[in-house]
C-alpha cells in the first residue's frame, strides 16, 4: 500500500524519554511514566497501560469557582505507562516549560494539558471580566514542569513594555506578574445610542513588564449551554446538579 499519508513526518515521533513532546503543531505526545493532568475530552488516541480519572476543577473550591463563572479547567488524571495524544478541535499546540519562580496566567479554555508538578489556581483578573463574557477567572500555573496550550492560528507574542491592551477574547496566556485591567475602546456617542457598534466595546489591559500571547481568533461569546469542558453556560442551580 502506497500513499503521501504513510510519510515519515505522519509516523508517530518515537523518544527514550518520558513526557510531553509534540508530534506535529495539532497534536500533543505524553510518554507516560507516572501521571499527568488533561483537559476532559482532549484524548484522541492512546497506547499501553492508560487509566483517565476526571477531576473536575481541581478541589471543592476551584470546582465552585468553575461553575459560577465558567472560566475553570475541568480535567483528568492520565496516569500509567504508555503513549497517550491529545488535541483540541485542530488547534495548535505549544509546550512552555515551566522553572521555579516563574508563574503563568493562562485563559482556561487554552489549557490542553500539564505535568502533574505543577500547581495552578484560579484567580479573578482584576476587572477585566467585568464587560466581557471571558477572562473574568483565569488560571495561575507555578512550579517547575511542562504545559501544553493551544491556540486558534499562528500567535504573536507582545513584549509589554508599553501600555497594552489585547481583546479578552483574544488574550490565551501572560505574565503573571503584569497588571492587568480593563480599558474602554470605543468611544460613547450618538451613533452608539442609535445601535452602531465597533464590536470593540471593552479591551483588557496590561501594564508592568512581561509578555502577552494574543491568538488570531476570537472566542465566541458563550450563548446557553456550551460545550462541557468550556465551562458551559446555562443556569447555574442545573450546573451544580450536574
Amino acid at each position: 500500500m502506497r500513499s503521501a499519508l504513510f510519510s515519515a513526518e505522519n509516523l508517530e515521533k518515537e523518544s527514550h524519554q518520558p513526557g510531553m513532546r509534540l508530534q506535529n503543531s495539532k497534536m500533543l505526545k505524553i510518554e507516560l511514566n507516572g501521571e499527568a493532568m488533561a483537559r476532559v475530552g482532549s484524548m484522541v488516541a492512546y497506547q499501553g497501560q492508560v487509566q483517565f480519572q476526571a477531576l473536575g476543577s481541581g478541589g471543592l473550591g476551584k470546582f465552585l469557582k468553575q461553575k459560577l463563572t465558567g472560566e475553570g479547567v475541568p480535567l483528568m488524571k492520565i496516569s500509567g505507562r504508555g503513549d497517550v495524544f491529545l488535541a483540541d478541535y485542530a488547534a495548535d499546540v505549544h509546550i512552555i516549560d515551566l522553572e521555579p519562580g516563574d508563574a503563568l496566567s493562562i485563559n482556561g479554555s487554552s489549557v490542553l494539558a500539564f505535568d502533574s508538578t505543577l500547581q495552578y489556581d484560579i484567580k479573578m483578573v482584576g476587572g477585566a471580566g467585568m464587560m466581557s463574557s471571558s477572562g473574568l477567572f483565569n488560571c495561575v500555573f507555578t512550579g517547575y514542569g511542562r504545559i501544553a496550550i493551544t491556540t486558534k492560528g499562528i500567535p504573536v507574542v507582545l513584549n509589554v513594555d508599553a501600555p497594552t491592551y489585547v481583546d479578552p477574547q483574544a488574550a490565551v496566556c501572560w505574565s503573571a506578574s503584569l497588571q492587568t485591567g480593563y480599558h474602554r475602546a470605543e468611544q460613547l456617542g450618538l451613533g452608539t445610542l442609535l445601535g452602531r457598534r465597533t464590536g470593540e466595546a471593552f479591551t483588557m489591559s496590561f501594564a508592568g513588564q512581561g509578555f502577552v500571547v494574543v491568538q488570531p481568533s476570537e472566542e465566541p461569546p458563550i450563548q446557553g449551554m456550551g460545550r462541557q469542558e468550556q465551562g458551559g453556560g446555562g443556569g447555574l442551580l442545573n450546573q451544580l446538579m450536574d
